[in-house]
């Protein structure tokens, strides 16, 4: 599938949303809407932010970039596809930017994802992030991609790291190993000794890592998130810690074999405290967020007790179950026959976890 065929189906899920609402059009500006629809360009230049300062207006025909002309050439030139128009306002000039943005909306009935300087549009209903949720062909193969890329650098600083690197020493070599193929860091968590053991975000300090650590990565490219989680050791893997980690690997195969197409979040989740309470760690989940449904955010929707939210076919997930010390991470995608990992054999070694006829195999704990 080309970029052309990408667009014209995201173009029909929109018009269809604007039938059902009643509305002649959108604007988006949060990064996450305007990289889905643009097929992965990006409207911001500051990557904490979570709205960008260029606004894509669709309606059912057409799809136009209404932004400053700081930004208009970068995207006309290099990130958007053939068929999205690009206006531009002066920078400097918040008046013209308001005479401009409403010259542009006219009377339409528009919804906007996020508020915009000078104009007083309804907020866009929470459905339209459905849109994103169920992935084309070819943004599947871009996200298979970056899962290798991401998994890749992941790996390479685990096996290179040694004894007495700081934890941000290690989320430095990350950060470039990533940006060097051209993702961006959005998470990275590096935790080392006690700090991987009690800690499930372990933001990177400056402690030195002496027997064990964790690795963690959210990483951003064209839009899509990929999510990976490695664990090593410098020596033998203590026997406690391997038999933690082989339990949060079955749970993991209880949460995938649970992710089918219709299955809802809620009923995942209850799967997911069965199978802790099995290897006699009932209350570890209430510790960590079980993670859920990913793209084009870190976590589209986290998984919760009772949520009735229903899985899609050719919806991506990172579930992260975790016990103190461990934790299996992998973005996988659900097709309509079975939920497989974006990402392929590495050099890396791996175990299997299995519940109930449901089979993964997932990466181990290295010693180094």
């Amino acid at each position: 599938m080309n970029t052309h065929d990408e667009l014209a189906i995201k173009r029909e899920k929109v018009a269809c949303y604007l039938r059902q609402h009643e509305l002649d059009a959108v604007l988006l500006s949060r990064r996450c809407n305007f990289s889905w629809y643009t097929c992965g360009a990006h409207n911001y230049v500051s990557h904490a932010c979570e709205v960008g300062n260029s606004h894509l207006l669709v309606t059912a025909d057409t799809a136009k970039v209404l932004t400053n002309n700081i930004e208009s050439t970068r995207l006309s030139h290099e990130e958007l596809p053939d068929g999205i128009e690009v206006k531009s306002f002066a920078y400097f000039d918040a008046e013209q930017q308001a005479e401009f943005l409403s010259g542009e909306l006219g009377s339409m009935r528009i919804a906007a994802d996020a508020p915009v300087a000078g104009l007083d549009l309804p907020p866009l209903e929470a459905d339209f992030d459905r849109l994103r949720w169920t992935l084309t062909d070819s943004e599947i193969a871009r996200y298979r991609e970056l899962c290798g890329d991401t998994v890749a650098a992941v790996e390479s600083v685990a096996q290179s790291a040694r004894p007495g690197q700081t934890e941000n020493e290690l989320a430095g070599l990350l950060a470039c190993s990533l940006r060097s193929v051209g993702s961006v860091p959005w998470v990275l968590l590096v935790g080392g000794d006690a700090r991987a053991r009690s800690l499930r975000h372990p933001l990177p300090t400056d402690a030195a890592v002496r027997e064990y650590f964790m690795l963690v990565a959210g990483a951003e490219r064209g839009g899509l998130v990929a999510a990976s989680t490695r664990l090593a050791c410098f020596g033998d893997v203590p026997d406690e810690l391997s038999a933690r980690h082989r339990a949060v690997v079955t749970v993991d195969a209880a949460l995938t074999g649970a992710t089918r197409p219709d299955a809802t979040l809620g009923e995942i989740f209850d799967i997911a405290r069965e199978a802790y309470a099995d290897f006699g760690f009932a209350d570890e989940w209430r510790l960590h967020h079980q993670g859920g449904s990913i793209g084009y955010q870190p976590r589209e929707k986290k998984a919760a007790p009772g949520d009735e939210t229903p899985v899609l076919a050719d919806q991506a997930f990172a579930w992260n179950p975790s016990i103190g010390g461990t934790k299996s991470e992998v973005t996988v995608i659900c097709r309509q026959d079975a939920t497989v990992p974006l990402e392929g054999p590495t050099d890396w070694p791996s175990i299997v976890g299995e519940w109930k006829g449901c089979k993964v195999r997932r990466p181990g704990i290295l010693a180094i």
